[in-house]
Parts: structure tokens; C-alpha cells; sequence
């Protein structure tokens, strides 16, 4: 399973794990060489054979589809504070909400080696956690209007609760993804993998899209015959509907679903079978491999020159006057595109050097740093204009969805480069686990630049009240005071271009080291990168 902001327009992306279709490569790679007939015979075998796996593959989906709801619900809360005066440390602080996904690998051990039997190795974790997810969203249900919509909201409350239902997801992930290969048969794993996409993909449309648009009264207005001030969905509404059908789905599931034994035909033995220390270990052993460490240096600081731009530039935006909704619903044509990019750029990222894609992208992504800032910029102007003193014409959506959709060519270019070395690379008898290692150093690395940006913008920015000079609005209840007084924060200078600027030559100086690093990385033999066999034995 893979948590990415992807579909957030100009959001930080890259969020995957990888370990469905690192499941697929060890299926692939277990059959030896052959040619000749034997190749066709070999070809055939792995011929997809839906009877029997249809049902299983709509259970897939259906169970990513739920992961994917409070992933997009967590995407949303952002957008719905950026509008009530939080600062950006307040939304550094929520931003820490989508850290699990990032950290799972610390207790997926602890998921896949402790169960009970009888009940079922994955349906041990998954069935409590979902209805725990359903709990949490019937809970919050009742009280989100008092922590989000009455005063100031209470981010610190805000942000443990939806940490916890990010960390409950991110369980199911685990339990999921595991199940995915023992329920499906040996020749139909590799549906897995669409379930994950498909199904996350819908499940985060669905709680972030479509909840954000219905939410909007001014987009509602479009299917009424009178307009009204409210959306046809509320939060409180959205969370109560969600969390009674995880409890419905998790009791049909714990119910009716059986595990099947693992066997020879429905599982890969790419990976040992490890217990809970043995597995930790086996992490150790890994990253103290050179090649690792040098790798992981690059993964953990490549994404800072990004930062600004992917954390802070879409909340500047909305200030700027952009509606959230209609920023949420530009995320909708970039979908396809999403699914086609990985497609066509894999054919250049084949072979012994896929980086070289990465590096190549990397500058076109740090020159959309400065088209965001510059959008940023022009979009109060826009507003002001005396043909549209309060709505954004038509051309101006048109042009940003374009700049959208140039940004995903290069974000996709790292992501999909990324993930052939790491298949290159990874020692295929310890697969599974290297991969996710990989894939979590590279999730950290677009996290914590993130956190960190949001939470320098307002440290960065200088204000002043315009009715007392000493006044710096720096927290809310001195910009309250300013108001009180009649006067009015005025921005003099923006720690967001400040930011912005700063990302920018960082990520230069940083194509300038890393550009050598990787080269290196890539040149080396296949033996730098495997585990000693002592290790995993």
C-alpha cells in the first residue's frame, strides 16, 4: 500500500511503499531461465485465471478503498483550517498526522509475526483495527464541529486523533497487503497491486474530493433549483456515514471471509520466515550495509529543495483567495494523467541506470518552486480586477492546471525512477523487507522537510498591525488584539518567498552532490547491496 499526496495538486508526492509489486518481481523472479518451450510453457503458467478470484479481488478492493477514506480525510482538515486564522506551525503540527506511513516498518514485524491462529494471521490485525477506524470516525463525528468549527480549533487534540486514525490505516495496511498474497491465486497476484492503486485512489477521492466539493455551498448551488448558504455534506455527516460502514464492511469480513492456509501455490518465499527479532535484525543488517547508508543520506535530503513548494504552496493559494473546493476538484483530471505518467516513463527508466531520469528531473521540479510562488503572487490581483472583483476567471484555473499537470510529469519521473533502482538493487532473497526499507526512507525524506517548512513560514514572516506599530501579529491572539483595535495585520514580508528562495538554492547545491553520489551508487556491483547470508539465515 502506498500513501502519497498526489492528488492534491502541487502536493508533496512519492509516499509508497512498493511491496505488492515487489511481490510481483519475487513471483517472476522465482522461475528459472528457460527458453525455447519451456518459456512458453513458463509464460502460460503465469496466464491470469479470474475463476475463483473475482470475489477476493472485489474484497481487495473494497478494503483499500476504506484505507484510502481517512488518508483523503487528512488531506482535507488542512484545507478546512487554512481559512480559520491557524498558523503554520499549527498546520506543521497536523502535518505530523500523515508520519504512520512513513514509520510502519517500525512494528510490521510485530503485524506479521504475532496472530492467532484460529482466527486468522491478517484477519487478527485487520478486523480490530478496522473497527477501531470506525469507532474513531463515529467519535469524531459527534465532536469535530467543538475541536475544529467553535473558536479556535484545537489543533493539538486534532492532530493526536487523526494520528491515531493514520496509524490504525496504516495497521490495516500492513494486514492487507499480507493478505493480498495468500488470498488471491499464485497466477492472479499481480491484480493485487491494482486493487491497491485502484482502490486507494478511490478511497482517498472519496475523502478528499468529493467530500471538499459537497462540503461547498457555491458548488452545491450548481444542482439546486434555489441556492442555499450549506453543502449537502458536513463533516460530522461524512464521518458518522463512514465510520458505520467500516463497522458493517469489518463484521461481514470477520464473518464470511475465511483465511486460507498458506501454501506453496499461493505464496513467495523470497523473504525468510523470521520471527519479531529476527526481523529487526535482519533491519540492522541492512542499513549497516555502506551502499545503504550512503543511499539512505540521499533519500533523506533530496526532497528539501521541494519542500516549500510542495507543503506550503497550495495553503497559499487558498489565503490567496483560490476556493478550496475548486482547488480540491482540479485534482480530478490530473487522476488519468497519474495513471498514464508511471507508463510511459518506465520504458526510460529500464536497465542499469534509472536514476539518470531522477537527476535529469530534478531541476524542471525546482523551477516549479518559483511558478508557485509566482502564482501566488498574481492570484490576489486577479481577484481585485474589476471584471471579477471576487471570482477567478476561467483562464486563470485553466493555466494552474496545466502547471499542475507539468509538475506531475517531473514529481512522477523521481517517484518511477526511484522505485526501478530500488527494485534493482534490493537483495531479492530479503525482498520484501529491503524494499520497504527503501520505501520508507524515501517517505521520510518527504516528510520531514515538509513538517519543517510549514513550521518556519510564520518565524520567517514579518508583520505589522496597522493601528499599533509595536503589534507583530505574530500568534493569534495578538492579530485578535489588532483587530479589535481596528486595525488591520499587514504582511510585509512573507516567509514564504523567503522559503522558497532558500529551498531553491539548497536544491541546486544539492543536484551538484548528489548528482556524483548517485552516479556512484549506480555504477556499483550488485554484491555492495546484498545482506550477508548469515543474517537472514
Amino acid at each position: 500500500m502506498s500513501y502519497r499526496s498526489r492528488k492534491k495538486p502541487w502536493g508533496g508526492g512519492g509516499n509508497r511503499k512498493g511491496s505488492l509489486e515487489e511481490g510481483e518481481r519475487k513471483l517472476l523472479s522465482e522461475e528459472p531461465h528457460t527458453h525455447g518451450t519451456n518459456q512458453h510453457h513458463r509464460h502460460k503458467k503465469h496466464k491470469s485465471d479470474l475463476d475463483g478470484d473475482r470475489g477476493n479481488i472485489a474484497i481487495l478492493f473494497l478494503l483499500y478503498l476504506l484505507q484510502g477514506v481517512p488518508l483523503g480525510l487528512c488531506a482535507a482538515i488542512p484545507m478546512l483550517l487554512q481559512n480559520k486564522h491557524v498558523t503554520y506551525k499549527d498546520q506543521a503540527s497536523f502535518s505530523f498526522t500523515t508520519w504512520p506511513f512513513s514509520l510502519k516498518l517500525l512494528w510490521a514485524p510485530i503485524v506479521d509475526s504475532l496472530y492467532n491462529s484460529r482466527i486468522g494471521r491478517r484477519k487478527t490485525w485487520l478486523i480490530p483495527t478496522q473497527y477501531l477506524i470506525g469507532i474513531f470516525m463515529l467519535v469524531l463525528s459527534y465532536y469535530i464541529n467543538d475541536w475544529l468549527e467553535q473558536g479556535t480549533p484545537n489543533i493539538p487534540f486534532l492532530t493526536f486523533v487523526f494520528f491515531c486514525l493514520n496509524f490504525l490505516a496504516a495497521t490495516q495496511d500492513i494486514a492487507v497487503d499480507g493478505w493480498a498474497l495468500t488470498m488471491l491465486k499464485r497466477v492472479n497476484v499481480a491484480h493485487a497491486s491494482t486493487c491497491n492503486s485502484v482502490g486507494q485512489t478511490a478511497g482517498y477521492f472519496l475523502g478528499y474530493v468529493v467530500f471538499m466539493a459537497f462540503d461547498s455551498a457555491d458548488f452545491c448551488n450548481y444542482f439546486r433549483s434555489e441556492p442555499l448558504t450549506t453543502g449537502m455534506l458536513n463533516l460530522p455527516g461524512f464521518l458518522f456515514f463512514w465510520g458505520i460502514t467500516f463497522l458493517v464492511v469489518t463484521s461481514l469480513v470477520a464473518l464470511f471471509k475465511h483465511e486460507r492456509p498458506a501454501d506453496k501455490s499461493s505464496v513467495t518465499h523470497s523473504d525468510p520466515d523470521l520471527n519479531i527479532v529476527d526481523s529487526y535484525k535482519l533491519l540492522g543488517s541492512i542499513l549497516k550495509l555502506p551502499s545503504i547508508q550512503k543511499f539512505a543520506l540521499v533519500l533523506l535530503t533530496c526532497k528539501i529543495g521541494f519542500s516549500a513548494s510542495d507543503a506550503i504552496t497550495s495553503l497559499k493559494l487558498i489565503e490567496a483567495g483560490v476556493p478550496k473546493e475548486k482547488f480540491a476538484i482540479m485534482a480530478v483530471p490530473l487522476v488519468p494523467l497519474q495513471i498514464v505518467l508511471p507508463l510511459l516513463l518506465s520504458k526510460y527508466t529500464v536497465g542499469a541506470r534509472p536514476m539518470d531520469i531522477y537527476i535529469r528531473a530534478i531541476p524542471y521540479r525546482l523551477a516549479f518552486n518559483f511558478l508557485g510562488a509566482f502564482f501566488v503572487l498574481i492570484t490576489p490581483y486577479f481577484l481585485s480586477s474589476p471584471s471579477s472583483p471576487h471570482t477567478l476567471p476561467s483562464y486563470y484555473y485553466l493555466i494552474l492546471l496545466v502547471s499542475f499537470c507539468l509538475h506531475q510529469v517531473s514529481l512522477y519521473a523521481m517517484f518511477v525512477a526511484s522505485m526501478a533502482f530500488f527494485a534493482r538493487v534490493a537483495d531479492p532473497g530479503v525482498g520484501g523487507t529491503y524494499m520497504t526499507l527503501l520505501n520508507t526512507l524515501s517517505n521520510l525524506g518527504s516528510n520531514w522537510p515538509n513538517t519543517v517548512a510549514l513550521w518556519l513560514v510564520d518565524a520567517l514572516t514579518w508583520k505589522q498591525c496597522s493601528g499599533d506599530e509595536s503589534n507583530a501579529c505574530s500568534d493569534p491572539a495578538l492579530v485578535s488584539a489588532c483587530e479589535a483595535g481596528q486595525g488591520k495585520c499587514v504582511t510585509q514580508l512573507d516567509g514564504y518567498y523567503i522559503e522558497i528562495l532558500l529551498c531553491s538554492v539548497i536544491g541546486y547545491l544539492w543536484l551538484f552532490w548528489g548528482k556524483r553520489t548517485i552516479h556512484h551508487l549506480q555504477s556499483r556491483s550488485s554484491s555492495a547491496w546484498q545482506v550477508s547470508r548469515v543474517a537472514v539465515s
